[in-house]
């Protein structure tokens, strides 16, 4: 893992915009269910990120655009960002675009625990999405 990977503030905006757009995704996935818990327990997960992306994911500072009056728009916005992430860190650093990988999933994992069962199809059909973005690049 590098700790020098530099990033320009775009680069940052997006990933942050990546990260975060994907647990507002699932909170939104949920809607009818636990949508704060689900938040609570996604962004908790993105901030225990280690190495350069929890550096970044930790930084106080701007997130983009996550309003929408719909899921699609939210979706227009975030599943672009994270494949533009993921690509962007595979060119830079392939381990860091592992460790985003891992850190977007372990944040699904997180909010999927908020039921006691199983998660809703929904939440389950969002969490794959999630991950196509990620492997589009």
């Amino acid at each position: 893992m590098s700790l020098h990977l530099t990033l320009s503030a775009h680069d940052k905006l997006t990933l942050r915009t990546a990260a975060y757009g994907a647990v507002s995704l699932l909170a939104a996935a949920d809607a009818a269910g636990s949508p704060h818990k689900i938040a609570t327990h996604g962004s908790i997960a993105l901030t225990s990120a280690t190495g350069p992306i929890g550096h970044v994911l930790g930084e106080k500072s701007k997130i983009g655009d996550l309003n929408g009056k719909t899921v699609a728009e939210l979706a227009d916005r975030v599943l672009p960002a994270l494949a533009e992430t993921m690509h962007l860190l595979q060119d830079r650093d392939p381990a860091e675009a592992e460790n985003f990988r891992t850190t977007i999933n372990t944040a699904i994992d997180a909010a999927a625990r908020t039921y006691k069962g199983e998660p809703s199809p929904v939440m389950t059909e969002m969490a794959r999405k999630i991950n196509a973005a990620l492997d589009a690049a």
